[in-house]
């Protein structure tokens, strides 16, 4: 090439900026494999923030990690939380039709030639200084409901289980979005260089039904840097998936190796400038220091029985709600940001009789074990824990009818969620919803508003979290969503 020219073309803009950005990416480089490179200090200490987009706080966070309970396949909230006694008397009546209003229905109901109201058949009573109404099918969490802020007006858009999970975990009902988890990790960044920002736990359960699927997707990145991604803990051999060096490789081979891929890494990351090899980069290198980190994790001996005991009897077997609900204590006291646990199983449009008491009876006493369990070490008041599901179910059966048993249908128009700690308000109940548990009657919250409340709790403007991309600036509550400040204390 002509020096001239050679001269013009690294003088162009572009390739001035291109060059600034590599720049830029290999002093980052340097720092994360060096933190005290450039005066940085290294966050080798759980509680000092790293790594977010936010200099700091939009204000004064209540919250500094999230434990979000997840129930896939949306729980019934009329035989749980929502009592509606008036409908006994209107067994096998049919929903009038100034209740349903025209609402759209799905697929598996909206053949039926009736729509028969069944009535739980679940005793209620009242706990709590506010008197908060709980089933029988969940004593343990009963005694925790001075603790909770039960919003029994939740809705949603969505009437099916995919795109409803997907909206209320990323804020739209078509997949490509990125997760909730994934936008607090880019926002706030990590407390604990050891572990990742964001920790997935799947469990198992108790009804023997199929169950909805549950994609990557839904703890992924979207157009965010991959390394806001969930790491998704496995309860069967490694944790995580290659943890372990294989047979013939100890930890000083694996560093020369990582050392000599990062020297590769970063040499074309300086010829492309593509931010995805930083994020590699970064991921090699949180992978092996979780090659310690994460077996100190999972290793659950040095818990004192007491706390075995108020976890139940299913705590020392791996995957189930109750270990991962003991697991997801141990991430925050280790300040994992988001810790997210899923349980699938709540799909109930038949046979409630017989699968809605087993799902209870995993999740009940782990629930209220977890609040306590964090209550007790100080760590509630600045941990916001969050039970729910997509959407909750109908009023009407689906199926058979009879006294003893019944199935439910999708019902997006109201459900109940309960959020704790974290700058919650403690034993509220917020909202009342018809006497079908159908409509509501006040205080709607919208999964926007949910989200924008979550968000809040941590210190964060939902509408000033955002990411450009394809040319419009996007959020979690995308152009919506309201705190509720109501529940907040």
């Amino acid at each position: 090439m002509d020096p001239r020219q050679e001269f013009v073309q690294r003088e162009t803009r572009r390739y001035f900026f291109g060059r600034m950005a590599t720049g830029i990416g290999a002093a980052a480089l340097g720092s994360l494999l060096n933190p005290r490179l450039l005066g940085a200090a290294a966050p080798e200490a759980a509680g000092q923030a790293t790594g977010g987009i936010l200099a700091e706080p939009h204000f004064l966070p209540k919250a500094k990690r999230i434990i979000y309970l997840f129930m896939s396949g949306a729980p019934s909230q009329i035989d749980m939380f929502d009592y509606k006694p008036k409908m006994d008397e209107l067994f096998d009546t049919d929903l009038p039709d100034s209740i349903r209003q025209g609402q759209r229905l799905t697929t598996m109901t909206s053949g039926q030639e009736r729509f028969p109201i069944a009535p739980s058949k679940y005793s209620f009573a009242q706990y709590g200084q506010q008197g908060a109404w709980v089933s029988e099918l969940l004593p343990h969490t009963a005694t925790v409901v001075d603790d909770l802020a039960i919003l029994k007006t939740v809705y949603t858009e969505a009437i099916n289980h995919d795109p409803a999970i997907t909206y209320i975990l990323s804020g739209a009902q078509q997949p490509g979005r990125p997760s909730m988890g994934a936008w607090v990790s880019y926002g706030l960044g990590t407390l604990n260089r050891d572990l990742p920002e964001f920790v997935v736990l799947h469990s198992t359960w108790s009804a023997k039904r199929d169950a909805q699927a549950l994609y990557s997707r839904l703890w992924g990145a979207g157009f965010l840097p991959s390394k806001h991604q969930g790491v998704s803990l496995r309860s069967q051999g490694d944790p995580v998936l290659y943890l372990s060096n294989p047979d013939g490789v100890d930890p000083a081979a694996r560093r020369r190796m990582l050392d000599a891929l990062a020297a590769l890494n970063g040499r074309q990351a300086e010829t492309v400038g593509d931010p995805e090899i930083q994020a590699r980069i970064a991921q090699y290198e949180m992978a092996f220091r979780m090659q310690t980190s994460v077996p100190e994790l999972v290793d659950i001996s040095d818990e004192p029985q007491h706390i075995l005991d108020l976890y139940g009897p299913d705590v020392t077997t791996p995957g189930t709600f109750a270990a991962n609900c003991l697991l997801a204590r141990r991430l925050a006291e280790r300040d994992v940001r988001f810790v997210q646990v899923f349980i699938r199983g709540w799909d109930q449009h038949g046979n409630i009789a017989g699968d809605l008491p087993m799902m209870c009876k995993d999740v009940d006493q782990p629930c209220a074990a977890l609040l306590t369990d964090l209550k007790q070490r100080g760590m509630l008041d600045d941990t916001l824990v969050i039970w729910g599901g997509e959407f909750g179910r109908t009023i009407y059966c689906q199926g058979k009818l009879t006294r003893e048993n019944y199935g439910r249908d999708h019902h997006p128009r109201c459900y109940t969620m309960w959020m704790a700690g974290g700058g919650t308000k403690a034993g509220i109940t917020y909202g009342e919803t018809d006497d079908f548990s159908y409509n509501i009657v006040e205080r709607p919250v919208h999964i926007h508003d949910l989200n924008a409340t979550i968000l809040h709790c941590l210190g964060i403007d939902h509408e000033r979290l955002t990411f450009r991309y394809q040319g419009r600036d996007f959020r979690l509550t995308d152009v919506h969503g309201n705190v509720v400040h109501d529940i907040l204390a």
